[in-house]
């Protein structure tokens, strides 16, 4: 597989549908995780004998760029008879059958949970089966979710949770992932707004922020916006960091992204530490109503074609 093929492989799913520029997103795929792991992963992904929830949280863990919903359409294509594609418009059709234990935040996407997403979606499979419909495998089923089902869900107002759960009550491996939840949807929310968006960058001496979106301007430099996100505990790292990253001449605003509680926290502790003009904050619930809608309109626009890939 050349760098070509890989392009051909990935730009083509309906899971890419959200870039316009899908050479870009496959290049910063390969740059991210470096080509030859990429090919050997995802290998190990398709082909591995290790089960599925093995291989499925291997993936997720080690791989930059490609979540869930790019995955499982990757297995779907291969094995559909064995999987479905796991992504927020399944779970929306899963929610109006009264399928109980769906996912609400990325972290929930697990191999287990996968594994029993696909055992619901062969249930569907063999209910359309007895109904007559003939060879009838999962992606036969995605098919049909899309065409038939998912219509049903706007029209009885079924939407997907853009709400977090107090972050001041959850602890540990959850407290951690919903904190590269927010820090992974700022880092798309920038890159659909057509910045240069990357996450965990030493932005200064001793500064190493949590999102970073640069808009080059000519021959001039750039234009940097800074984002750190509080999830819950003291803030005193966080006020230092974007104290920090104000002192690169290119940073025109840092952004401290947290709860409605941390923000007032965060005000009222940075006064006179950081400069109040630059320094904005954004509330977790915004940024979670501001990606999910981004992406939508942004799947909406390029069904237009407006602009094709070769221009791109």
């Amino acid at each position: 597989m050349t760098g070509d093929d890989f392009y051909e492989y990935i730009s083509k799913l309906w899971s890419m549908l959200i870039w316009g520029n899908k050479k870009y997103i496959v290049d910063k795929i390969i740059a991210d995780n470096g080509f030859e792991r990429v090919k050997k992963l995802l290998a190990e992904l398709l082909f591995g004998r290790k089960p599925i929830e093995e291989r499925w949280g291997c993936f997720l863990k080690d791989v930059k760029g490609l979540g869930p919903a790019t995955i499982s359409e990757l297995l779907s294509y291969m094995y559909p008879d064995e999987y479905i594609i796991f992504n927020k418009n399944t779970i929306l059709c899963f929610t109006y059958f009264g399928i109980e234990g769906m996912p609400k935040y990325n972290y929930q996407y697990t191999g287990k949970k996968y594994v029993e997403v696909c055992g619901h979606a062969k249930e569907i499979s063999r209910f359309m089966q007895k109904s007559g419909l003939p060879d009838t495998n999962l992606l036969a089923v995605d098919y049909f979710l899309w065409d038939e089902i998912l219509p049903l869900t706007e029209k009885n107002n079924i939407i997907g949770d853009a709400e977090l759960p107090d972050m001041e009550a959850v602890s540990g491996k959850e407290y951690k992932s919903l904190h590269d939840e927010i820090k992974e949807k700022l880092v798309v929310i920038g890159r659909l707004l057509g910045f240069e968006s990357n996450s965990e960058i030493k932005i200064a001496t001793g500064a190493k922020v949590d999102a970073v979106w640069e808009a080059k301007i000519g021959n001039m430099g750039k234009a940097i916006y800074v984002f750190e996100v509080q999830s819950k505990g003291a803030i005193d790292s966080l006020i230092l960091n974007l104290k920090k990253a104000q002192s690169n001449p290119a940073v025109q605003a840092v952004v401290a992204v947290a709860d409605e509680v941390q923000i007032e926290k965060i005000k009222a502790e940075s006064k006179g530490v950081i400069d109040e003009k630059a320094l904005r904050t954004w509330d977790f619930k915004d940024v979670v109503v501001v990606h999910d809608s981004l992406v939508r309109a942004h799947e909406s626009i390029n069904t237009l074609a407006l602009v094709p890939d070769s221009f791109c």
